[in-house]
Formats: structure tokens, sequence, C-alpha cells
């Protein structure tokens, strides 16, 4: 059995799941999120906890009965707490600032870079070379925050770009020049 999909959800106080054939809805203090689940995994709600199972044993089952629990746990955690994913910007005249409701970007092209977030999101820019992407969707979270660290990823020989909070770049030594 999955240790994933065999956990149970706790449902916090001022939540609200809402089962519609296999379309969930979770209604919370952030926001409301539904999501199309596979039809063959069940999802049932007993008292405060949403229990996730699975019909058989087979490989299809095994592989979508922890998915579909992460992915009902992040739509009532994202109601609840919401996500968020930072960046940084390393380089020499590299920065982010906000316009409206844009991001844009100078990181080394001959125009700056504007970017629209998704509906739903939020971008913060708390200093020139950071950037907070919230949300209370995990999935378009995570997708813009690609999005921005994909037009200037960081080069592994000075380690200029725009990489994730906690992401290390592995660096290389570059050429060793000229020997006689």
């Amino acid at each position: 059995m999955s240790r994933i999909g065999r956990a149970p959800i706790t449902i916090p106080a001022g939540v609200q799941v809402k089962l519609d054939g296999n379309r969930v809805q979770v209604k919370g203090p952030k926001g409301e999120l539904s999501q199309e689940l596979h039809p063959e995994i069940n999802v049932a709600i007993e008292g405060e906890q949403i229990i996730v199972t699975r019909p058989s044993d087979g490989k299809e089952h095994r592989s979508l009965h922890g998915l579909t629990r992460t992915l009902v746990n992040n739509m009532v955690e994202g109601v609840t707490k919401g996500f968020s994913k930072g960046l940084d910007l390393a380089g020499v005249g590299y920065r982010a600032a906000k316009q409206g409701d844009k991001l844009v970007l100078t990181v080394g092209y001959s125009q700056p870079v504007e970017m629209q977030p998704d509906q739903g999101l939020e971008v913060e820019v708390p200093a020139p070379n950071k950037i907070i992407v919230k949300g209370i969707d995990k999935q378009l979270v995570g997708a813009f925050a690609a999005k921005v660290r994909a037009t200037r990823p960081p080069e592994p020989y000075k380690g200029k770009g725009i990489k994730y909070e906690k992401e290390t770049i592995r660096r290389k030594a570059g050429k060793a020049g000229a020997r006689k």
C-alpha cells in the first residue's frame, strides 16, 4: 500500500471540501480550488478527514493513489497557508522590479523582459536581486517560477543568472590555459 496515499488528510477549521463525482472543490480563507481527479480512484470524506482509496493493487492504481492524495492535500494546504517560491538573481546589473502587476527583469538582454503573472498569482520583489512568487495553487506557483528562471538560467562558469532560493549551482573550472 502506498505510504503517502494511505495517510488521511485532515480538514482544518474554516475549510469546506465538496465532492461532485470525480471533481473535488476546496474552499478556504485564501480562496477556492477545484480539481478533476482520475475516475477510478475513490475519494471520501469521513468526519474531519479525507480518505483516498484505490480499487486494486494494479500498477496504474498504485501510481494514481499517492498522486491523488497529494493533489487533494496541496489544495487543502493552498487554501489555508498558500505556497511561495523564492528566486535569486546573481550577476552584475541583474535586477528585478515590479511595475504595476508586471515583473520586469533586467538580466543582460538588450531590452528588459516583462512578465505578466498568471491569474491568482502574486509576485513580490523585496530586493532588486530577489523575487518571491506566491499563490494558492502549487502547480501554478512552480510553473511561473520556472518560467521566470528560464529567462536566464544560471550558468556553471560564473554562476550568473536566475536560480531558485535553495538551489546550488555546480561550478565548472573553465579553461586551463596554454601549456608549454
